[in-house]
């Protein structure tokens, strides 16, 4: 192989390392974002077997709803975020071993990674500021609860095992 394909091809893979570099950060939000949801089902499987719903345990549901909604409106944008890079990956290699000039496809894609994943960042920040409302709200019926329950002697329905 001569020279001259060597240093392309080198040139290529540090191009792409790049995108490679940013499909790692949006690995690591999806993380993130599936985390959050995990929590937010968990939760809403605890007030969900609860005996007696009362209001405050509608409306904290009513919210887990919503915010598992956003959140998955966030890996859905950072999912595509993640493909659109893999593509701009792709594309690239593929451009360089035709010898077909498909910089406007990279840049494309680039521009849509970019937008899905502000998208994305976008619903995560709607659900961060959904979730401090919620609690804010929502903390002082907790509060009262609690100190009910400890009056009557009745354990905590929302601690963990093993924790006191």
């Amino acid at each position: 192989m001569p020279e001259s394909h060597v240093q392309d091809i080198t040139r290529v893979i540090q191009l792409a390392l790049a995108p490679a570099f940013l499909l790692t950060g949006v690995a690591s939000l999806l993380n993130v974002f599936t985390a959050r949801l995990a929590r937010i089902v968990d939760r809403t499987r605890v007030l969900e077997t609860r005996r007696e719903p009362d209001e405050a345990v509608s409306s904290e549901l009513e919210v887990l709803q919503r915010r598992g909604e956003i959140v998955r409106w966030s890996l859905t944008f950072a999912t595509g975020a993640a493909l659109a890079v893999s593509l701009v990956i792709g594309v690239a290699f593929l451009g360089f071993l035709l010898g077909v000039n498909l910089s406007l496809i990279v840049a494309g894609l680039f521009v849509a990674a970019m937008a899905a994943l502000t998208i994305a960042l976008g619903f995560f920040m709607r659900e961060v500021t959904l979730a401090v409302g919620s609690l804010e709200a929502l903390l002082p019926s907790a509060i009262i609860r609690t100190r009910r329950r400890r009056r009557d002697g009745e354990p905590d329905d929302d601690t963990p095992v093993g924790r006191a």
